[in-house]
């Protein structure tokens, strides 16, 4: 049995639901994504720690959950809120639904919501916190306005291996050495890297340049994750001493990460990128692939020394979505290269960071 819920916003809004998944009440940042499909991913990407995620596609929970299509090693939103969620899921892959799913994860979510109404909100008043509770609203949000902001909060720290580990997927035999600094990394960027022949090793993300130097790597991927990349200084230092001395390739916060290295700063978005179907120009050749996001800041270029260049530019909005150097081997993009969920186009970045290690190879 369901029981009736609300999800509060911080300005006072309140959307009535019916509760499912875990009892509990929950606080975070509420965003949204535009994704129709991938809601396990979703639900288990390191980037959305710390928020609440609100779908936009109606339908939910319709084919099921199962042990192949998580991303981390636990659920990371602390809330889930769906207009509909289906209790009868058809797959044949499917191992449960998605109330059981969030329930044993401990994770309280709502449906019943007009979500439609709720991202017009956050797209006119920009994200705001928020919270999910079956008590009265009133409650909540006197608690919720107590709680700590998302802005203040280094998820990185949270959501990071606490020790090495290499992935131990299926691939060809082993051509090169990956070090991976793990800012909230996803499976699927290992599963990848592997398929190419890598050996992929994470590590946690206060490891220091030297202390990756050290296992010898033949490149060094900086990964997504969640959070505000002004309080990652302890990144950026590890990304200014790798520069030179490895390929590098960043990927969202890992992007945003290496452009500190460089000397740019970062700005908030109003509502963010978060979806399978972001339009990005590559400046190079104009060609516009179609891209998996999910991201809150964005980069100021300005502040860039004139060896870097702008690569990628979001049609939406014009911000940055990628990097390159153009003397050191090392670029970055804004998106997930690596989708899950998302369109398959930008793999073949994964290929042009191998390309870089080849080069430095023979260069050695």
């Amino acid at each position: 049995m369901t029981s009736p819920a609300h999800l509060v916003l911080e300005d006072g809004s309140v959307f009535a639901g019916q509760g499912f998944g875990a009892e509990a009440e929950a606080h975070g940042e509420v965003v949204f994504t535009t994704s129709m499909t991938g809601y396990q991913e979703a639900l288990t990407d390191p980037s959305f720690a710390g928020q609440i995620l609100s779908m936009t596609f109606p339908l939910q929970g319709n084919y099921g959950v199962n042990r192949f299509d998580t991303e981390s090693r636990r659920v990371q939103v602390r809330g889930f809120v769906v207009r509909e969620a289906c209790d009868l899921p058809s797959h044949w892959r499917s191992e449960g639904t998605l109330h059981d799913y969030l329930a044993s994860a401990g994770i309280p979510a709502i449906e019943g919501v007009d979500t439609r109404a709720l991202t017009r909100r956050l797209r006119s008043a920009g994200v705001m916190m928020g919270a999910i509770t079956r008590e009265e609203p009133e409650q909540a949000l006197a608690r919720l306005r107590e709680a700590p902001r998302y802005e203040g909060s280094d998820f990185v720290r949270e959501v990071s291996a606490s020790e090495p580990f290499t992935w131990r997927g299926r691939g060809p035999r082993i051509k090169h050495n990956v070090v991976v600094l793990d800012l909230g990394v996803k499976h699927n960027i290992l599963r990848i890297l592997r398929g190419l022949g890598c050996r992929a090793t994470a590590v946690p993300a206060s490891t220091s340049a030297d202390e990756i130097l050290s296992l010898r790597p033949d490149g060094v991927v900086l990964s997504p994750g969640p959070g505000d990349p002004a309080l990652l200084d302890y990144a950026v230092a590890t990304a200014q001493g790798l520069l030179g001395r490895t390929p590098i390739f960043g990927i969202c916060l890992g992007h945003q990460v290496l452009a500190r290295a460089w000397g740019a700063s970062t700005f908030k978005l109003k509502f963010g990128h978060r979806g399978a179907n972001h339009p990005v120009r590559e400046t190079a050749n104009d060609r516009v692939t179609i891209t998996a996001q999910n991201h809150g800041y964005a980069i100021d270029p300005d502040g860039l020394p004139a060896a870097v260049e702008v690569s990628h530019v979001h049609l939406n909005d014009g911000t940055c979505e990628g990097l390159r150097h153009r003397e050191l081997p090392a670029f970055t993009i804004q998106y997930h290269s690596e989708a899950s969920p998302g369109p398959h186009d930008n793999r073949y970045l994964f290929e042009q960071f191998l390309e870089l290690v080849e080069e430095a190879r023979e260069t050695r």
